[in-house]
């Protein structure tokens, strides 16, 4: 091939041509006025506008096209609705609730119980801030595992009645999709349903479908202790029983009906027509500190598997966010969510159901003081338990009449040699007169039930929840008069004036009570307790106990447990000075020892054979 060569003549005939041109086009341009240059710029500039914007767009459709892409790499079929939905958020509300459901995830990111305030007097939330999360985790037959909290579901807001309805679907196309459809009344219950359409060939049912519910709870009470340790639980119904966790537990259980997370005086509640199987639940205790401020108290998390029905998820629940109250919860009938308002278990919770709830129900429908209403309360239920209180103190003068023939039988049967023969003689002297330790004990033992199930029934009262008396300003925690500068362990930092007068009137109740006890107990026998001592340190040992377990409770009970004893005081002193009359109890006993004696039941026999072969064997061992 030839080289080529630079041309010097060419390069020279170029650079002339040149200057001819350069020099004809400036000596040939017309001259332009000013509004013809401006024109000119303008369109110059106009071109130039057009042209960067054209430059600027076409990264972002470039940028769209590759999103698409990545959505389609990333979602599979499920990408139809990412880019067909967008951000945002639905509000259903009616009178005593608010919900706020998120296009992303479909789930609620607020629930406001409507007409509560936090004990801050903040609007109660039960959902904010990411606090709960919601979810669905699933495998697709191109084997891709999506969680819905992550995808954006297409919203539909219709009226059916005086019902709301939220329809939010995860589209594949137009008939294929998962659909979350919410349907809010003009109650705490809310409609939700879980269910699919023309997904049997989308979602792998070879993979586990998994739904995730976790909540952490908002603390709502002013006093932390009472209301994360005694009140918050995880409830569940298994087998048609109501069971909770403990405050640090986590179980699998089956056949669950529904799950509630409960926070004292409310309940984040799920159930489902279908029962969950093989479900993980779990209660965490989030307070590190009571001393601090915690914004939070436990978390709560389920995590269960979902079944499909031909290929197609169908799960009609239930969301409940509302008061743990027994009244409310109780008009869900089938359900037992009423259980979980803890009014205490056996006899002590239907007390509280049978005979506290209707009467209180009862004096708050007169009046609107709950102070006065615990004082009349406690008046009726005085009342009410004075014939027990009657008849321990007839039993206690009865022992003190034939208390010195009990001493007698002391110094006649001395030692332990002697202890049953003294132990017979005595019973024999009780058998004679009428009088049975039984009878002093029975009327005592059958005002503990009260005692127990009012301990449950003044804290869970959702009526006396920031309901104030005098200077408690919440009848369902405690009052303060006074802070402490520093804490008393088991104690607290504040002083409860109402647990102070409680635990005064117990003291000088239990200072009246110990003559009646001590006539009521024979006299100590050798090798035998000293119950009188033990009885002296009670005294003092009880308010001291009262003063320090109460001093964070609910200023109500505290209360009721003041206005019981000094009515408790004034009934025995009425019994007492007013009532018994010793010199006819006297003649009582005396008319019953000229009675013939009664036959021996069967069970007497046998004691008094027992005792007898007792003596028998400790006379042979002399």
């Amino acid at each position: 091939m030839e080289e080529k060569k630079f041309d010097v003549n060419s390069f020279i005939g170029m650079i002339l041509i040149g200057g001819i041109l350069i020099w004809w086009m400036s000596s040939t341009q017309p001259e332009m006025n000013q509004n013809t240059e401006t024109t000119s710029e303008q369109k110059i500039k106009s071109d130039s506008v057009a042209f960067q914007n054209n430059i600027s767009s076409l990264p972002s459709v470039v940028n769209d096209s590759l999103k698409q892409v990545e959505i389609q790499n990333q979602l599979g079929a499920f990408a139809y609705s990412s880019v067909n939905s967008s951000e945002g958020t639905t509000t259903l509300e009616n009178e005593v609730l608010l919900l706020k459901i998120n296009n992303k995830g479909g789930q609620i990111i607020e629930a406001i119980v409507k007409g509560y305030k936090t004990y801050k007097s903040l609007p109660l939330y039960m959902i904010k801030d990411n606090n709960s999360s919601f979810n669905i985790n699933f495998g697709t037959t191109d084997n891709r595992i999506l969680n819905t909290k992550d995808l954006f579901f297409e919203p539909s807001l219709t009226n059916n009645g005086s019902s709301q309805v939220l329809s939010l679907k995860l589209k594949v196309s137009e008939n294929q999709f998962l659909e979350y459809r919410y349907e809010m009344t003009d109650d705490y219950m809310v409609n939700f349903a879980v269910r699919s359409q023309g997904l049997s060939s989308v979602i792998n049912s070879s993979n586990t479908i998994n739904l995730d519910w976790s909540l952490k709870g908002y603390r709502h009470e002013k006093s932390l202790r009472t209301e994360n340790t005694m009140y918050s639980y995880f409830y569940y119904k298994s087998d048609n029983e109501v069971e909770y966790l403990g405050l640090e537990d986590n179980e699998v259980v089956n056949n669950i009906d529904w799950v509630s997370y409960k926070q004292h005086f409310f309940s984040s509640i799920l159930l489902s027509d279908k029962a969950f199987n093989n479900a993980a639940i779990s209660s965490v205790d989030l307070v590190q500190d009571e001393a601090t401020d915690t914004i939070f108290t436990k978390k709560y998390s389920l995590k269960t598997p979902l079944e499909l029905a031909n290929g197609e998820l169908n799960y009609n629940m239930k969301w409940y966010y509302g008061p743990s109250d027994y009244k409310k919860l109780s008009k869900y009938e089938g359900t037992d969510l009423n259980e979980t308002a803890d009014l205490g278990w056996g006899i002590f919770g239907t007390i509280n159901r049978w005979i506290f709830i209707p009467i209180f129900g009862m004096l708050e429908g007169f009046m609107g003081n709950y102070g006065l209403i615990i004082i009349l309360m406690t008046i009726v239920v005085r009342i009410i338990m004075s014939p027990l209180v009657y008849k321990s103190y007839v039993s206690s003068a009865k022992m003190k009449v034939i208390r010195p023939e009990l001493n007698a039988l002391n110094e006649k049967y001395p030692g332990k040699e002697n202890a049953m023969k003294r132990q017979q003689e005595t019973m024999a002297v009780q058998r004679k007169a009428g009088v049975s330790m039984l009878s002093g004990c029975i009327p005592a033992l059958l005002q503990m039930p009260v005692f127990f199930a009012l301990f449950k029934f003044f804290p869970t009262n959702l009526s006396l929840r920031q309901k104030g008396f005098l200077w408690a300003n919440d009848l369902s925690s405690y009052d303060s008069v006074f802070t402490l500068p520093f804490e008393i362990p088991w104690y607290g930092s504040h002083v409860s004036l109402f647990t102070i007068l409680a635990s005064t009137a117990i003291f000088f109740y239990m200072k009246m009570n110990q003559s009646q006890q001590a006539n009521m107990q024979a006299p100590a026998q050798e090798g035998m307790p000293d119950m009188s001592k033990m009885m002296k340190y009670m005294i003092y040992f009880s308010p001291i106990m009262m003063l320090f377990f109460f001093n964070s409770y609910a200023s109500g009970l505290s209360l009721y447990y003041f206005v019981s004893n000094l009515l408790t005081i004034t009934i025995m002193l009425v019994i007492k000075n007013f009532v018994i009359d010793e010199a006819k109890i006297i003649a009582q006993i005396e008319e019953n020892k000229k009675k013939p004696e009664k036959q021996k039941s069967k069970f007497r026999q046998r004691l008094d054979s027992a005792m007898k072969q007792a003596q028998e064997q400790q006379t042979k061992r002399k």
